[in-house]
């Protein structure tokens, strides 16, 4: 099942239980996966990875966005944007954990054989794609600048 039928399938469930917030945040998701479908060059439809990636991206914005909010006291936009969110995370895969990455990191870097600093975005461009999805990429970065540090 593609993402857009996970999110079609949840827009019904919205609408059928009247979750106007819910129905809202949903329809952004859907929106975001039909222009990307239909943008110049693809074919019609969204890849599962590129789906998760679009969804990441919608995740961050909503985290970014209140935490602006709640940095300029509009603490009711930001619960807005942090109610979106609690709909659309559900479709990322579960995230690792800090201890998680930094383990995943260790082993990319034995496999790549990075040695200083200076080899971090040989190091970061394998560990993007491998753990794409299930981590965040700052953390991701921090692990790996952590354990390049600690060579």
């Amino acid at each position: 099942m593609s993402f857009l039928d996970k999110i079609n399938d949840e827009i019904k469930v919205a609408m059928k239980a009247r979750e106007q917030n819910r129905l809202m945040a949903l329809r952004a998701v859907k929106s975001e996966l039909l222009l990307a479908a239909t943008k110049e060059g693809s074919t019609g439809e969204v890849s599962d990875e590129d789906g998760l990636k679009i969804i990441q991206k919608l995740v961050k914005q909503r985290k970014d966005t209140a935490a602006v909010y709640t940095q300029n006291g509009r603490t009711d936009l930001a619960e807005i944007e942090l109610q979106e969110l609690s709909y659309i995370e559900p479709f990322l895969p579960k995230q690792m954990s800090v201890e998680e990455i930094e383990a995943a990191v260790r082993a990319i870097v034995a496999q790549v054989g990075a040695t200083s600093i200076k080899e971090m975005g040989k190091v970061m461009g394998v560990a993007s794609k491998e753990l794409a999805g299930k981590a965040d990429n700052k953390a991701v970065a921090d692990a790996v600048k952590a354990v390049l540090s600690s060579l």
